[in-house]
């Protein structure tokens, strides 16, 4: 994934101060494998810790943000 200035890099993993609930997701195992290797991606592009729970809240915040459900 490359970033510009029309695509920058997402926030790091939890920035703000609302606090995590944890929630189970049922997913399929290519999209396990997609999660865990943007995580290494991102710690190693960005130097931050990525796990792929981080990944998942900027997916689903990405997605309920062009849904209209979030600002």
């Amino acid at each position: 994934m490359s970033h510009d200035e029309k695509n920058p890099p997402p926030p790091p993993p939890h920035s703000h101060d609302e606090p995590l609930k944890r929630v189970t997701v049922m997913l399929e195992e290519e999209q396990v494998d997609g999660l865990r290797e943007l995580a290494e991606e991102y710690r190693e592009k960005l130097g931050q810790r990525w796990t792929m729970s981080a990944i998942v809240r900027v997916a689903v915040g990405d997605f309920l943000t062009r849904m209209g459900k979030m600002s």
